[in-house]
Order: structure tokens, then sequence, then C-alpha cells
């Protein structure tokens, strides 16, 4: 039964960390700040602009649809988002690469 203790809790910190809805994701993914940032994943695209086209679907899906793929998805979400976070500059947030790379990945720090 580890396993589901484990999805469960993958499913928390997941929602807890990602605190853009679907369409706040896709609103930013327009934009040219969403463009600017992240590693290329070999066809022009971010890791992180892919990433959050994962996000999404997995927002949009019931929790009881939730495939094993979906919950490793959102185990590599928590670790990004955890360490990105230990990165926060001293100035600048509003027009940092940070920022910036974090919402790409769903989570917005400045969010009320």
């Amino acid at each position: 039964m580890k396993e589901a203790t484990e999805q469960e809790t993958a499913y928390h910190r997941f929602n807890e960390l990602v605190n853009m809805s679907p369409a706040e994701i896709e609103r930013w993914l327009s934009t040219e700040e969403s463009n600017k940032v992240g590693q290329d994943s070999g066809d022009g695209e971010s890791i992180g602009r892919k990433s959050a086209r994962r996000i999404i679907e997995i927002k949009k899906t019931k929790k009881a649809d939730l495939q094993e793929a979906d919950y490793e998805h959102m185990h590599k979400v928590i670790s990004y988002i955890s360490r990105h976070m230990a990165q926060q500059p001293t100035h600048d947030l509003e027009t940092s690469n940070w920022l910036y790379s974090l919402k790409n990945w769903g989570h917005d720090p400045l969010k009320k």
C-alpha cells in the first residue's frame, strides 16, 4: 500500500505547488516571457513549456483517472519547483528569468 500513499502525497504536494490554473498557464504560455526562458528540449521548445502542457493535462484529469506516468511527472514538477524556489533572486523578481521559468512549470511565486 506504500505506492498509494506516495501517490497521495505527490498529488497533494503537486496541487499545492502548481498554483496556476490550466487557463492561467495557457495564457502564460502565449507570452514572449514564457518563450524566452528554459533549456531547449531539442525541437525549439523548452523543457518547461512542454512540462506546462503536461501539467495542464494533469490538472484537467480526474484524480481517479491519473496514471503512473502522471504521478512521475508530478514528482518531476515538485522537484523542479522546490529546487528553483531555493534560487530566488534578491531583486527584480517581476522581470526575472527565475519567475518566468517557475511560471512555465505552473508556479507563480508572486500569486497571492
